[in-house]
């Protein structure tokens, strides 16, 4: 980020600690905050990638999406809905922070109590009133997928595909691996969102 010439403010890695520091940057440098996730242009913003999918690749059965605070899993939810009704759309979400497969449930937000331990970090944070509502209504399901699945997935798509991906970005891809027999014979999309990867990662796969 540095070499981009971006300025670093570090904290915690958890979502306290990202709020709390995102207002003292607001404070300091009068900088206005946009929400990552819970807030409508970026949803609207994220929805671009399945309007461009389903442009490129109509007729679709399934489109799947990683789903950490919803925003993206809300854009293709939404531009799905709208656009290509007969598609059904599934969130991927890693076992270890489950908070939107076990929210869509209980039919209530329910918030990982710690911060998870996963290698899929972008998916780490919890839905809003706003993503969760969005997915309730248009989202098919949530697919979860244990931390040696995405760690197959991204390997995967790295040799096969030589695309570089992150491990956030392979959970539905794994998800769409362990439910193979569910999507056999459909024609199936997959969000491939963000290559923030540690290409010394090590694992199973």
């Amino acid at each position: 980020m540095e070499g981009y010439g971006g300025q670093i403010t570090f904290c915690e890695p958890t979502v306290a600690a990202r709020q709390a520091a995102a207002h003292e940057v607001v404070a300091r440098t009068g900088a206005v905050l946009i929400h990552p996730y819970d807030d409508d242009r970026i949803i609207a913003g994220a929805a671009t990638a399945a309007l461009e999918l389903l442009e490129d690749v109509p007729g679709l059965d399934v489109i799947l999406a990683p789903v950490g605070g919803g925003g993206l899993l809300s854009g293709t939810a939404l531009v799905t809905h709208y656009l290509s009704p007969g598609t059904r759309v599934y969130g991927g979400e890693p076992e270890a922070a489950n908070d939107a497969a076990r929210s869509l449930r209980v039919g209530h937000i329910v918030q990982n109590e710690k911060s998870p331990e996963t290698i899929a970090d972008g998916l780490r944070t919890n839905l809003s009133e706003r993503t969760f509502a969005i997915i309730s209504n248009h989202v098919e399901d949530i697919l979860t997928v244990s931390e040696d699945e995405i760690l197959s997935a991204l390997r995967l798509v790295w040799e096969r595909m030589k695309i570089m991906i992150e491990p956030s970005s392979a959970v539905p891809v794994a998800a769409l691996l362990k439910n193979s027999g569910v999507f056999a014979g459909m024609r199936v999309g997959v969000i491939l969102s963000g290559g923030n990867a540690d290409v010394a990662l090590r694992g199973k796969g």
